[in-house]
């Protein structure tokens, strides 16, 4: 056993012999002081270690039908298609650490978080927004997501 292994097995011991049990921190979002206030998004996100989960960025087409014209149910079917993403990989929408949007129009953000809220269990996870000119035909709106599920 390495000594890492060994210290940490030396702690949990520890814990359950005190009468509490080991703790695992959970994710910590930070706005670090001394620099701009972010609006809509955190700034840095410190996750445990985990299996890291990369979903290539999905768009608002549904699992079945053509590709809806209005952003809200292309947002909707994007967020939908990113929750099954998630299940593949054995993760979850609060497995979430960052998340990149790319929109053909900057007007819909508001609409975005709107939608956004009804999935993920953060108001403002670690983001970046970009407007994206040339998607394929009638998308609005594309969305890739990092996850990290704890060990």
């Amino acid at each position: 056993m390495n000594l890492k292994k060994a210290a940490s097995a030396s702690a949990a011991l520890g814990a359950l012999l005190m009468g509490a049990a080991p703790q695992k921190p959970g994710k910590q979002f930070l706005n670090p002081e001394g620099i701009p206030k972010p609006i809509g998004y955190t700034q840095v996100v410190v996750s445990p270690p985990g299996r890291m989960v990369f979903l290539s960025g999905q768009g608002g087409r549904p699992a079945a039908g053509p590709m809806p014209a209005d952003f809200a149910s292309q947002a909707k079917n994007t967020f939908e298609n990113i929750g099954r993403c998630l299940a593949a990989a054995g993760a979850r929408f609060e497995d979430i650490v960052k998340i990149n949007y790319y929109l053909t129009d900057l007007a819909n953000t508001a609409e975005l978080r709107r939608i956004r809220a009804q999935y993920l269990n953060q108001p403002a996870p670690p983001a970046s927004t970009l407007v994206q000119a040339g998607m394929g035909a009638g998308m609005l709106l594309e969305i890739e997501a990092i996850a990290i599920v704890a060990d």
